[in-house]
């Protein structure tokens, strides 16, 4: 065979590979903090304009704000929408939501939280964008980067709420693109926090340690050792904080345990399988699969899919976020390995996948994802009701206990005592503040009130839109 032929017969070479030690003055290319800049914009509008609409479908912004507000004043972190004097640490175990005091100290309000959350994900599309770069060249790279700014996983947890998950997804992205680059130290050093972030992710670290062991094996059996000792301690704590951590700070002991045991492989399959589906097609077209970094994910899909609660099981909400980091730069881990393959039509195929991963993200984000709301005028406007509610709650004043519903909470979180309505085990509120424009409390909310606190009588105040306020006489 001649060198020409040899040549015609080699498989077709990629960008080359930049030298580790180069990666570092990379990080200021402007590629990768252009796509983060414009993700946070994205997210910005999305989770203020949801917050300016009162569009809210869970408490959970206002149980952070609470927990954080705490924090701030130097205080045990108290979230007393889950129960008068609860401790959030005895809820779930994130302690980084700490790292936000100072910064709600200046700012108090949870639009705080909200934008400190849509930079912690727009933070993340750095390393994603960058990793790619590196390995598949700048518009490929740029293409990936894009293509998971925009990404299912992210956009739901943007849409809903506050979740101490913004600090997990760019340390997943910090980690995994340090171990593409051949920097497995820093990869398990940027996989520690992940104790602090939420009970679950010791897991995940022990997962992340244990891809690092894997790729250290034969080149670095001293990493390769110790990132399974990391491995193991990571599971050891996480198993701790389950079982001794939490518990010290709860009444009860830990209280989801009913919705993590309960259920079986192949309860719900059918919504599972859609699940997985959407993890791992629109996202990589399936070549995530062909990673070891994906491995990374288990951990998460297992304590989901093995939950006897089908919220877990589904799309909503924001229990995909931290896979989003994972698939994709399994994907380009994939992408980066099989190109230098023997099999031409899966190169090729791989070599499509970053602009199809980005023409499936827009598609989606223009008629199904939140995005979509980014052509409609009503996103950037703050209707009249929303006004009316405000008008009507500012009539309590600052300090005040409140019981409260979803639509209010949120405005009196930063300024009052908010216990959950029906939830104040005998703590009396001096007001009420909630939603009956479904006439769910009946046509007299006073008799309600009465009824949950029995011998203290309340008078109402006022109703705007649907929001009626008690004051107790």
């Amino acid at each position: 065979m001649t060198s020409d032929a040899i040549a015609r017969a080699a498989p077709a070479p990629g960008p080359a590979r930049v030298p580790v030690g180069k990666t570092w003055w990379r990080a200021w290319r402007p590629g990768p903090w252009a796509v983060a800049c414009g993700m946070f914009l994205v997210y910005l509008v999305l989770s203020v304009g949801r917050f300016r609409r009162m569009e809210w479908a869970s408490w959970d912004l206002g149980i952070f704000e609470q927990a954080i507000r705490a924090y701030a004043h130097l205080r045990e972190p108290v979230a007393d929408l889950k129960g008068p004097g609860a401790n959030i640490l005895g809820d779930h175990f994130s302690p980084v939501i700490a790292l936000l005091a100072p910064v709600y100290r200046v700012f108090p309000g949870p639009v705080t939280l909200l934008v400190a959350q849509a930079a912690l994900f727009a933070l993340s599309a750095v390393p994603v964008t960058r990793a790619a770069a590196r390995l598949l060249g700048r518009p490929r790279g740029l293409a990936v980067g894009i293509a998971y700014g925009l990404s299912w996983g992210v956009q739901r947890a943007v849409e809903f709420d506050f979740h101490e998950i913004a600090f997990a997804v760019p340390l997943l992205a910090f980690a995994l693109e340090a171990l593409l680059a051949g920097r497995r130290r820093a990869a398990l050093l940027w996989g520690l926090p992940l104790l602090l972030v939420k009970e679950d992710l010791g897991f995940t670290l022990a997962a992340l340690a244990v891809v690092v062991a894997w790729r250290a094996r034969h080149t670095d059996r001293r990493t390769a050792w110790a990132a399974l000792g990391v491995a193991a301690g990571a599971a050891v704590l996480a198993a701790l904080v389950f079982t001794v951590v939490i518990p010290a700070f709860a009444t009860a002991g830990y209280g989801y345990w009913d919705k993590i045991q309960g259920g079986g492989p192949f309860d719900g399959l059918g919504t599972k399988l859609t699940t997985l589906s959407w993890v791992l097609v629109p996202t990589s077209g399936l070549l995530a699969l062909r990673s070891p970094l994906l491995l990374v994910a288990v951990p998460t899909l297992g304590w989901r899919f093995l939950s006897g609660d089908e919220h877990y099981w589904s799309t909503d909400w924001h229990y995909s976020a931290v896979l989003m980091p994972v698939v994709f730069l399994a994907l380009v881990d994939a992408i980066d390995t099989v190109r230098r393959g023997e099999r031409p039509w899966l190169r090729a195929y791989a070599l499509q996948l970053p602009t199809a991963v980005l023409a499936a993200g827009l598609a989606l984000g223009a008629t199904s994802l939140p995005t979509e709301k980014l052509a409609r005028a009503g996103t950037y406007e703050k209707p009249a009701r929303v006004t009316a509610v405000e008008r009507l709650l500012a009539r309590i004043p600052d300090g005040a206990t409140v019981e409260a519903d979803t639509v209010p909470l949120t405005r009196l979180t930063s300024r009052c005592r908010v216990l959950w309505i029906g939830g104040s085990k005998g703590a009396v509120p001096d007001w009420f503040a909630f939603d009956n424009s479904s006439g769910w409390a009946g046509e007299d909310p006073t008799a309600y009130a009465a009824r949950l606190h029995p011998g203290e009588r309340f008078v109402l105040v006022g109703e705007a839109e649907g929001v009626v306020l008690l004051r107790r006489s």
